[in-house]
């Protein structure tokens, strides 16, 4: 039986291991190590990792967090990621719809108190989401702000007792492009309409030149992150 310190040694030694592996090799060796135990986050502004992860574990399990707030674009690029790549799409809902939460809570939730809004909608989706898995991995990238500067390529996520995988966490921006341009990667059409961050429409804006990647997201707040990696 493997326990969580296990899992927590193993992530940390792997850190250190695969700081300088490539992201295939990262992927390569999250298959060997957990299998079917290990898959794929995806917020589908991007589907780089998810065809990384396709190439080294074809059928790998993508998880993606429908929140109900989504850009039509957002949805429509998870369907076209579930028919084109070889990967299994598994959709995850609040337990609220966007009309019960109104109910309960009051109608723009988003607005009065995004932290809970998050939490409900992402944060606690995501952690069942999760349950079946030992590992899970993520697009984040070192360059995307400050506060993902430090972001391993195999952590420990201590809150889900979880291996968390950023298989590239080294990439720039450049590195992304390339990708996707020798891969034909698909990628969601904001992109190429201002939007440097996708996530919730009510949250979510095109970015201003010289701004970071995150700058459109909770913007006029101080929030940069919706809770899943803080």
């Amino acid at each position: 039986m493997t326990t969580a310190t296990d899992l927590q040694q193993l992530a940390e030694q792997a850190g250190r291991d695969l700081e300088d592996a490539s992201a295939l090799e990262i992927l390569k060796w999250a298959a060997e190590t957990f299998g079917p135990r290990f898959c794929v986050t995806s917020s589908m502004e991007d589907a780089v990792v998810a065809h990384l992860a396709s190439r080294a574990f074809p059928g790998v399990d993508v998880v993606f967090l429908d929140t109900g707030y989504h850009f039509p674009e957002t949805i429509g690029t998870r369907d076209a990621v579930a028919e084109v790549m070889d990967v299994n799409v598994l959709t995850l809902t609040p337990r609220q719809t966007v009309a019960e939460q109104d109910a309960e809570y009051g109608p723009k939730l988003h607005d009065r108190n995004p932290d809970l809004c998050c939490a409900l909608r992402k944060v606690r989706p995501l952690e069942e989401g999760l349950a079946a898995y030992d590992a899970w991995a993520t697009g984040l990238r070192r360059d995307e702000s400050p506060t993902r500067a430090g972001t391993p390529v195999v952590g420990w996520d201590p809150k889900r007792q979880k291996v968390k995988i950023s298989p590239i966490a080294r990439w720039t921006q450049a590195d992304v492009d390339a990708y996707v341009t020798e891969h034909g990667v698909l990628t969601n059409p904001l992109l190429m309409d201002g939007y440097a961050s996708v996530g919730c429409a009510p949250c979510t804006r095109r970015v201003l030149e010289g701004e970071d990647a995150r700058a459109g997201r909770w913007a006029g707040s101080n929030k940069t992150e919706c809770g899943l990696h803080g």
